[in-house]
């Protein structure tokens, strides 16, 4: 290995006068591609090897005159975090102008130099009158200047002719983000005339005799700590020069004031100086430093960098650390250590092969990265969703043994309470064991189904392990009393008609914690799987609370309750546990994904420590891990065959860990005497471990092992011992509670470090191996393959390498394990991606040691995790590119770990879209981007939502059942969220939503209603639960969740919420009828502090896109002017006509009239033929009012009236429950005859196909949707709807309209009034991909929304891009739609309240947005939504008024659905 200085010095020749000459290549492609690696260094910095190894920097060629110099940099400053103001200056010579050139790095937006001259004697500013152009003058005081854009920069040039001027001053103004930039306060200043030293940052002039003298390797270390004060800025190639060149010219100012080249030297290397002498140079640093042979400078320079965590570091970084490493090995040496001691010393393990690898590919010490391959993202798909089915193996009613009825009769005696019970197997028959206490009498009762006569031996314990000879006023009759036990003789009985046999004993009040016995058959003793029985006495089981019929609902409640029956056999150790859990496998199985769940809830509360772990019971390690490996061959079993459970399973596998049968479970008792042997610690803390280890092994022992490592490297602090035990939740008292307790701290010699460390070191591979199901070390050892290795330790194992791994997976998974600890986490996060999406195609085959990959993925993913949460501080101050990229990893990340992907794909793909956009500066990346990260929010709502409703049942059931602490099960699918990708994501998404927000200029809120309103703040989860609530004075909702078809509650005056329902929703529309401030408030902060301010009285003002407040007295609430607030409990003054049946079922649009038909149905026919002939209308028929009260009345229909009439009366009556079996009767109704004939007629008189030509089936799909229409009458919203503005419900009639479907490409709704500001000048519109049920009921997301000025229908302007997942589509199908006669009353907003439904189903896709015209194509999108906003207008100008229009768009070709006057 070539030694330092040349090393070094070749590195530094390689790295200086970067302008001059390029870098030799790092290392053969050849080299690089076999090892399917890329090397490259991280941020740019100055003269960073990214700089160095680029290649040539050529001077730029600037066109100049032949009589000119080049312009000269005078100044630089820093603008913001991104952008840098540079500024030169080509001197005026005789009789010409001096040229001053302006440049603005990374700019987004319009710059404005606002400027003026400085001339001697004057004050103000002189405004030349040589301008550029478009240079206005401001108040006569300033000129304004715009500057040019050029790419991503902005450039300017001022031409000055005026001898009198001796300097520029100005300002820079953004007009995009309406920011003024100064220089530290002040004005900007540039003289003209003098020294070019102007402006943070400027290069002066040296002459070339002095600059040589300077060498490089000083210019290099000082241009470093410029960078460091700077703040480690990433500097282009240019700026880079620049700093190299304003380093060289303070250090010859350093020397022109007198200081020695040694004393610079010492100052900047921080080594001794060296003595003044006038013999030639000869530093003292360097005289001592050739003792230090530099191979072991190299090695010790790596060491601290790896120690730091490998930073990337610039070469002026690596010189300094090369002269610290250096010093370090010096002060060793002085101390006496020799240099063969300190090679043996430093070079350990593959140290030398790491510095040797970094030195011949030129790394020097940064951090290199992976190839990412490139593949579609899509091959990742996985749409296996979770779908909860109640158990149906489970309906069919128990067949109850004589054991359950005599547990039935003892519960239903009055005054009995059964404290405990258990149930115990011998053989093919059972005993069962019961405590109750009736009156504060206990009695136990045994009862066997056993018919032979049968011996109770038995006794009483205080203690556990006791066996004591209960007192004689308690035997039963006939006992016989032994010096510690006593005999009885079961009693033969009977109950409906099943014999059984039963002993009865009284207790006293004797303290007893427990009941241990065994039976007696004539010589045979009879005992519980080699152990005595035993009965709890000291537990209340609450199983035994009376069950409300609740209990367990939406669970697989049958198997919690088998799993609650066996967790007392579960405590007795580990081993237990994972047996049992091994045999209800297959019951958890068939109860389908609920029984997954169960099981896995269980575990869970396992690994967290709330169930017992070991209890009265030896095990060896090596049965543990037998059994574990019985429990995960089941699991691996069931991931093969039932892909829909894979999510819940690596979660059941993670939290029970790996196992394995026979060595690698031994090696735990093995191993740790070889730690005793080796290390002399055989007593003390280190036997009491040993023994818990023999006794029983559990995950509590990698934490334990860790705590001692952590211990020992602290140089024997035991703070940090008990440190690391207690935030793993291991306490002292929970040491003491083990079989074999620690109780113990640990005291080692200082002698013992080394050898400890080393063994305990090989020692937690073994516990990892056995009980860590993330393990990232182990995992990857058990699928590469290792054998014996280490002095006692792994000895005689030897696990095979997985067949089938792919190409260079090997050389993947060691670049992720050199990484795993680095500082910065990127490359690392590229490593584990790439290594997990490699893993996928095996994961979803069925290949040999499946178990073995799949616990790789999982700690994969874990590593993943834990990475990215130690990356935060990295992101700290990070640009937006850099941070969505990181969101970009975890998105990808999150979607590997997860069964039904497709929408968090989809996502993916938008998201790395935003993230070139934003690449390129394209004026809308942030708007594109918000719009995506709204949809990956909902995407995570949505999966917590389900997380939720799938798990917390399971744990609310099962934790009552075993006791689990409230607090634990409160939090249990919290707690599984906050473990995973999502709560990762979720806090890097709310990281970057404010710098969205600022870019797109979008501010905290979106005013959906603005209207000023005063009232107290309430604070509710859901809208939704609240809707029929009336307040009773003006309130102020802050709402956590709304969906979009809420009713807005009486006495409410505002709704404040995160949630984001469309501008024209139900709810929305609602609001604004009402006079209700209605609004979506993006920051958390402010929600957060909204929430405070429950029950307190608050004044609300908003403006277009903000809303200000404060809190405000109650006399000043009387003063209000918020127009709810004084009418909280108006009601409008509106009534229903009754409409009569006419004698017709069914009538063609030229037919329809307001005794009909409702407004929906006439305006439809009034749009035929007076609409633009672009403008597409559907032909239409209808089902006139009264035909359902007809119908009703039918004979044929007798009995379903008379139990719609029965259940009328419940709901007069305020039974509310009848609504929904009122909708379930009208399902019930039959077609008259009459009624399918004209219809019929009707439709094909009018070119519509008729449903029954296709079948009798789809007629009855026909009926079935024309009947639920009819029954959205008793729909919930409805009804408190018109219930609250006091309507006759009775009166209302609904008529049906019947239209064909256009299979849309979009729909839309069109208000040709802006609704949220009430400019009548201009149209807005949202637009849906597919069918338009996603934009008007409750789907989550938000439409794309435009505005478009009526005097300039050619420029609509996007609001904002969609964030929809769900877009319906349908083949040619009819809708049959509400047109009641309550939609259409002045001053109630009916519309939406009632139901359209379609003939067919429609389907449900998951969009994708990156490859639709409307998002991507900008001329499409132009025109779509231009005839949007012309068809809108023109229909406005055929009612002259503004007009609710709702339409489709197919193949380009506009179709207007219907249109109502707009509320």
């Amino acid at each position: 290995m070539s030694g330092f200085s040349a090393a070094a010095s070749a590195a530094a020749a390689e790295r200086c006068a970067l302008a001059i000459r390029a870098r030799p290549a790092a290392s053969s492609s050849a080299t690089r591609q076999q090892a399917s690696l890329r090397r490259s260094t991280g941020p740019r910095l100055p003269a960073t090897l990214a700089a160095s190894r680029r290649g040539p920097v050529a001077p730029r060629a600037v066109a100049t005159p032949a009589d000119r110099a080049s312009p000269d940099l005078v100044g630089k400053f820093t603008l913001d975090s991104n952008s840098q103001l540079q500024v030169a200056v080509n001197p005026a010579s005789q009789g010409s102008v001096t040229e001053i050139d302006l440049e603005v790095t990374n700019t987004t937006g319009s710059l404005i130099l606002h400027w003026g001259a400085l001339c001697r004697d004057r004050r103000d500013w002189l405004l030349p009158s040589r301008r550029p152009d478009g240079t206005a003058v401001y108040k006569n005081r300033a000129l304004r200047t715009p500057f040019l854009k050029s790419g991503d920069n902005s450039t300017l040039r001022i031409e000055i002719d005026d001898p009198v001027v001796q300097a520029i001053e100005f300002l820079i103004f953004d007009e995009t983000q309406n920011k003024w930039f100064k220089n530290n306060g002040q004005n900007f200043q540039i003289q003209l005339q003098s020294s070019h030293h102007h402006g943070s940052g400027a290069s002066g002039a040296s002459s070339s005799a002095t600059s040589a003298l300077v060498p490089e390797d000083l210019v290099q270390i000082q241009a470093y700590l410029r960078w460091e004060r700077k703040g480690k800025q990433s500097y282009t190639p240019e700026q880079e020069k620049e700093e190299y060149e304003a380093a060289r010219a303070e250090l010859i100012e350093e020397l022109n004031r007198g200081v020695s080249l040694e004393k610079l030297r010492a100052k900047l290397t921080k080594a001794p100086e060296a003595p003044e002498s006038d013999e030639s140079y000869s530093p003292a640093s360097q005289i001592t430093s050739d003792k230090i042979p530099e191979d072991l400078v190299q090695v010790q320079a790596y060491v601290r960098w790896e120690k730091a965590g490998k930073p990337n570091y610039p070469p002026e970084k690596q010189l300094v650390e090369f002269e610290e490493a250096r010093k370090e090995l010096q002060a060793e040496v002085d101390k006496g250590t020799s240099i063969d001691q300190l090679r043996k010393k430093i070079l350990k393990g593959n140290i030398e092969s790491k510095v040797s690898k970094q030195l011949k590919n030129k790394n020097y010490f940064s951090v290199e990265r992976i190839q990412r391959k490139k593949r579609d993202i899509m091959q990742i798909l996985s749409k296996h969703k979770h779908t909860v089915i109640e158990e149906q193996a489970e309906v069919a009613p128990k067949q109850l043994t004589v054991l359950d009825l005599l547990t039935n009769s003892l519960q239903k005696k009055d005054g009995c309470e059964v404290l405990s019970k258990k149930l115990f197997k011998f053989g093919d028959k059972q005993i069962l064991a019961i405590s109750t206490k009736v009156l504060n009498k206990s009695k136990v009762y045994l009862a066997t189904n056993h018919t032979e006569p049968l011996i109770l031996h038995w006794s009483l314990a205080k203690k556990a392990g006791e066996w004591k000879a209960p007192p004689s006023n308690i035997l039963p009759s006939g006992s016989k009393l032994l010096d510690m036990a006593c005999e009885t003789e079961f009693t033969k009985s009977e109950l409906d008609g099943l014999h059984y046999q039963v002993v009865e004993i009284e207790l006293d009040d004797g303290g007893y914690k427990g009941m241990p016995f065994v039976l007696r058959s004539g010589e045979m003793w009879i005992k519980n799987n080699g152990s005595d029985f035993y009965l709890d006495l000291s537990t209340r089981d609450t199983r035994n609370i009376k069950d409300t019929g609740d209990a367990g609902k939406g669970t697989a409640k049958a198997l919690l309750e088998r799993i609650a029956e066996l967790e007392e056999d579960a405590q007795r150790s580990l081993m237990h546990r994972f047996n049992i859990a091994a045999d209800l496998v297959d019951q958890a199985r068939d109860a389908g994904l609920l029984g997954i769940v169960g099981l896995f809830v269980w575990i869970r509360f396992m690994a967290t420590r709330q169930l017992t772990w070991n209890k009265n019971y030896n095990v060896k390690p090596r049965e543990i891990s037998k059994a574990q490996d019985r429990f995960t061959d089941d699991l691996e079993n069931m991931y093969k065959a039932y892909p829909q459970y894979r999510e819940i399973l690596r979660m059941i596998m993670a939290a029970v860990g790996r196992g394995g049968e026979g060595d690698v479970g031994q090696r735990i008792r093995d191993e740790i005497l070889v730690i005793q042997r080796n290390n002399d610690c055989k007593g003390g803390m280190m036997e009491e471990w040993h023994q818990k280890l023999h006794n029983n092994t559990s995950p509590d022992d990698v934490v334990i092992c860790q705590a001692l490592i952590d211990y020992i490297k602290s140089d024997f602090d035991i703070s940090v011992y008990w440190d690391t035990l207690n935030k793993n939740g291991i306490t002292k008292e929970r040491l003491l509670s083990y079989d074999r307790a620690i109780h113990s701290e640990p005291n080692f010699r200082s002698e013992q470090k080394e050898g400890l460390l080393r063994d305990l070191g090989n020692y937690m591979r073994s516990l990892k191996a056995v009980h860590s199901g993330a393990d990232l070390e182990s995992a990857i050892a058990t699928c590469m393959g290792y054998k014996s290795e280490g002095e006692g330790f792994m000895v005689g194992v030897q696990i095979n390498p997985v067949k089938g791994l792919p190409s260079g997976f090997p050389e993947l998974l060691e670049f992720v394990l050199d990484h795993v600890e680095d500082k910065s986490a990127e490359p690392l996060l590229e490593g584990l991606l790439e290594a997990r999406v490699e893993l996928r195609p095996l994961l979803l085959d069925s290949p040999e040691r499946m178990k073995d990959l799949i616990f790789l993925d999982i700690a994969l993913d874990s590593t993943f995790r834990t990475a990215t949460e130690r990356s935060y501080e990295e992101l700290h101050n990070a640009a937006p590119e850099k941070i969505m990229y990181f969101i970009s990893l975890v998105l990808e990340n999150l979607a590997l770990s997860i069964d039904d992907n497709e929408d968090i794909l989809h996502c993916l793909k938008g998201w790395n879209q935003a993230l070139e956009m934003a690449k390129q500066k394209e004026d809308d990346w942030a708007l594109f981007a918000k719009a995506f990260l709204d949809r990956i929010r909902l995407a995570l709502a949505s999966k917590g939502e389900q997380y939720h409703n799938m798990m917390q049942p399971s744990a609310e059931y099962l934790g009552s059942l075993l006791s689990v602490d409230q607090w634990a099960v409160n939090i249990f699918t919290e707690e599984i969220i906050r473990g995973g990708s999502a709560a990762t994501l979720s806090a890097l998404l709310n990281r970057f939503d404010p710098v969205l927000r600022n870019v797109a200029h979008l501010g905290s809120w979106q005013v959906i209603s603005p209207v000023e309103v005063s009232g107290f703040v309430a604070v509710v989860d859901e809208l939704l639960a609240v809707q029929n609530k009336s307040y009773d004075k003006p309130t102020i909702l802050v709402a956590k969740s709304v969906k979009g078809e809420e009713e807005i509650p009486d006495g409410v005056v505002g709704v404040i919420t995160p949630d984001m329902p469309d501008v024209l929703s139900h709810v929305s529309v609602r609001a604004r009828n009402s006079k209700v401030l209605f609004a979506t408030c993006f920051d958390h902060g402010t929600l957060s502090e909204l929430e405070g301010y429950h029950q307190k009285l608050f004044s609300f003002k908003p403006t277009s896109s903000d809303i200000t407040y404060r809190e405000i007295s109650e006399s000043e609430l009387q003063q209000s002017s918020s127009p709810n607030a004084e009418a909280v409990h108006a009601v409008p003054s509106i009534s229903l006509v009754n409409k009569k049946f006419l004698g017709k079922y069914a009538i063609s649009a030229e037919e329809f009239s307001e005794e009909m038909v409702g407004a929906k149905s006439r305006n439809i026919a009034y749009l035929k033929g007076k609409v633009p002939s672009w403008v597409g209308v559907p032909t239409s028929v209808a089902i006139p009012f009264g035909t359902f009260e007809k119908v009703l009345s039918d004979g044929l229909n007798k009995e379903v009236a008379q139990n719609i009439e029965k259940l009328k009366n419940r709901l007069a009556q305020d039974d509310f429950s009848a609504l929904g079996e009122i909708r379930k009767a009208v399902l019930n109704l039959a077609a008259p005859t009459e009624l399918v004939k004209e219809l019929k007629e009707k439709m094909l008189g009018s070119g519509m196909p008729w449903p029954g030509d296709e079948g009798d089936q789809h007629w009855e799909q026909a009926w079935m949707a024309i009947k639920k229409v009819w029954a959205s009458k008793w729909n919930e919203r409805a009804f408190f709807s018109t219930r609250k503005v006091k309507l006759n419900h009775d009166y209302l009639s609904m008529a049906v309209l019947v239209q064909e479907i256009v299979n849309a490409d979009y729909a839309f709704v069109i208000h040709t009034t802006n609704p949220s500001s009430g400019d009548s000048s201009e149209i807005y519109a949202e637009v849906v991909k597919g069918l338009g049920e996603t934009l008007v009921g409750a789907y989550p997301g938000r439409a794309m929304s435009f505005i478009c000025k009526k005097d300039d229908m050619d420029s609509p302007k996007l609001l904002g891009y969609p964030s929809k997942p769900i877009g319906l589509f349908i083949r040619r199908s009819i809708i049959f739609r509400s047109d009641s006669n309550g939609e259409d009353l002045e001053g109630y907003a009916g519309a939406g309240l009632y139901d359209s439904v379609p003939m067919d189903e429609e389907d449900e896709v998951v969009l994708d947005y990156t490859t639709d015209p409307l998002i991507v194509n900008h001329g499409f999108r132009n025109s779509i939504l231009s005839s949007i906003a012309r068809a809108g207008h023109a229909i406005e100008e055929l009612y002259g008024s503004p007009q609710d229009v709702e339409g489709v768009v197919k193949d380009g070709k506009i179709y207007v659905v219907q249109t109502r006057p707009q509320m």
